[in-house]
């Protein structure tokens, strides 16, 4: 008996042993309670609403280029690239940077609905980065995004970039406004003034989307970032609306911006800085260009004093018999007029008002 029990004892033990640890390793296979969430926090869900109520209006643009097959003759269009855009009004015109279709042969357009549509282009403003391409596509498919206005903006303002960054289509980053009155320059070798500079997330693909404000409204268009690596960085940068709002009309018309030459250097954050110390109000010039219309009027831009200080331009209060607070402003007023008008320029000069009559040039873009 006790040579036969010994052993069943063992095998009962390691029977019960095994269950046990059996039982242990099958229970933590078994899923985990989940915690109640809770309420998203108010921040959470208006950001949620915004990208539901914006992306509709944002597309993803693939540009093609037009290649030879040599061996059978043929010619087809290639994928070239991609990039980002939004829907300007509902005939089908849509907005992007002038870089992203830059020396492309065609484009096609993806709604939000992944629909896609062949693109022809209406024109392009390569000084500002602005292209304007057209869809022909239902109007009941395509929802205008809402249009804002840059000259109201504040650092720390909070601002949304949605677009197609490395191809991901209908991607969402956040930031604030980083600074204001940047100056970057365009593919044309232009200046680009008063650039918005966010750190939302601005990637490869991104150009061309819209930069939104917390209330869902177009801000300024996503152009450029700042890295060695061509990664986001925590500096991007923005096209302001209120120039798109200024610019588009005109390519809708003429498929090219016809500038005025004005032929001198105007800084808006020089011009904040003399109001702020010296209550004068205006757009600072900072300097003339040789053999411009600014020159042959006699406007002056900052210079040098003998004794090594500093001797304020002229500070420009009104065009055409308009205030003009801000370089926008003034180049609103200068690009309802064409080139050879002559307009009237009331200036601040040594602390006395005058006015000067400039003949303005063609543009040089």
């Amino acid at each position: 008996m006790l040579r036969f029990g010994f052993p069943i004892l063992c095998v009962l033990v390691g029977f019960a042993v095994y269950r046990f640890w059996f039982d242990r390793g099958y229970a933590s296979l078994e899923p985990r309670l989940v915690a109640a969430r809770g309420e998203l926090a108010q921040d959470e869900t208006a950001t949620i609403d915004l990208f539901k109520a914006s992306t509709p209006s944002v597309v993803y643009i693939t540009t093609l280029r037009r290649t030879r097959d040599f061996r059978s003759r043929s010619v087809f269009d290639m994928p070239a690239g991609t990039g980002s855009g939004f829907l300007w009004d509902d005939a089908g015109h849509v907005v992007t940077n002038f870089h992203v279709i830059q020396g492309a042969t065609g484009a096609d357009v993806t709604l939000s609905n992944h629909e896609t549509y062949p693109a022809t282009l209406v024109g392009a403003a390569p000084g500002y980065d602005l292209a304007l391409l057209k869809i022909n596509a239902p109007r009941s498919k395509l929802r205008p995004i809402p249009i804002g206005t840059s000259g109201d903006l504040q650092v720390g303002q909070k601002v949304f970039a949605i677009g197609n960054p490395f191809g991901l289509d209908q991607t969402l980053t956040t930031g604030v406004v980083s600074a204001l009155g940047r100056t970057i320059q365009s593919v044309s070798g232009r200046a680009i003034e008063d650039v918005v500079q966010t750190d939302a997330a601005i990637n490869p693909g991104n150009s061309g989307g819209p930069l939104l404000d917390s209330a869902g409204r177009l801000v300024g268009v996503n152009t450029a970032i700042y890295s060695p690596s061509g990664t986001s960085s925590g500096i991007g940068f923005a096209v302001p609306v209120d120039t798109v709002n200024r610019i588009i009309p005109q390519l809708l018309a003429e498929g090219k911006v016809s500038r005025p030459y004005l032929g001198a250097q105007v800084s808006d954050a020089m011009s904040e800085a003399v109001a702020a110390q010296r209550g004068v109000q205006g757009v600072l010039v900072v300097s003339v260009e040789p053999d411009s219309p600014a020159e042959e009027a006699g406007l002056r831009g900052v210079t040098e004093s003998p004794n090594g200080g500093i001797v304020l331009g002229d500070i420009i209060q009104q065009a055409a018999g308009k205030p003009v607070r801000k370089v926008d402003e003034l180049f609103a007023v200068l690009e309802r007029h064409k080139p050879g008008q002559t307009i009237m320029l009331q200036v601040v000069r040594d602390g006395r008002r005058r006015d000067v009559n400039l003949t303005l040039g063609a543009s040089r873009e």
